[in-house]
């Protein structure tokens, strides 16, 4: 899948705004780490590392040099599905924050804050490069049925992942009971409303905050076009 130049050096603004980011946040744990000698928030690396998944297939579609043919597409795709989740779950370490001996509680606020921060950075500069694949191929209403979709089973993986505790990998390494939670939790919606409220109300958190996101990309592109 060769790349095309012109496109990689339209985002190489991008990728130099998230990869210092990403160093404020390696930054900050470095720091803690070395202050107290203890490894408390070290989990967050590998977290952020699961973050950048998404956003790296979705970049490497978005960069093909020609557009990627569906048999390219759907693949990738699914695997981008299944790793998406882990971009907007940062969100939810914000539930490790709390006080402890040796390190200011801003210090531990703002090492968590941009690791969240990151992740739906990364969760929607993934996005947008996925909307607008599916938009270029089935139009408008398809590309924000897409998000849709997409940010609806993302925070049902979030509840998964945060609340059930499983992992991407566990469609792989423990299908089974994966699938027995979830259909459960279909059967019986009324005996599992945590699981329906967190869904709701993290999906509506993520789409108005895409929405956002893209809507101001979309002003700052019109005042560019204004300005020239």
């Amino acid at each position: 899948m060769p790349l095309s130049l012109p496109a990689l050096r339209r985002r190489l603004p991008l990728l130099l705004i998230l990869g210092l980011s990403l160093a404020l946040s390696f930054a900050l744990i470095a720091v803690r780490v070395f202050i107290t000698g203890q490894l408390l928030f070290i989990f967050l690396l590998w977290n952020l590392f699961l973050a950048a998944i998404p956003f790296a297939l979705s970049a490497a579609l978005h960069l093909a040099a020609r557009a990627p043919q569906a048999r390219l597409l759907l693949p990738i795709g699914a695997v981008w599905l299944l790793f998406f989740p882990n971009a907007p779950y940062l969100v939810t370490d914000l539930f490790h924050l709390v006080p402890h001996a040796g390190v200011p509680y801003w210090y531990d606020l703002a090492l968590i804050m941009s690791c969240a921060w990151n992740g739906l950075m990364l969760a929607f500069a993934s996005l947008l490069d996925m909307h607008a694949l599916v938009r270029q191929r089935l139009g408008f209403w398809a590309g924000w049925g897409f998000v849709t979709v997409a940010l609806g089973l993302s925070a049902f993986g979030v509840y998964l992942g945060r609340y059930l505790r499983y992992n991407s990998w566990d469609i792989l390494s423990n299908p089974f009971t994966l699938v027995y939670d979830i259909v459960q939790r279909f059967l019986h919606p009324f005996h599992n409303w945590q699981t329906w409220g967190v869904t709701v109300v993290f999906w509506a958190f993520l789409l108005i905050a895409y929405a956002t996101v893209r809507l101001l990309g979309q002003g700052r592109e019109l005042n560019l076009q204004e300005e020239e």
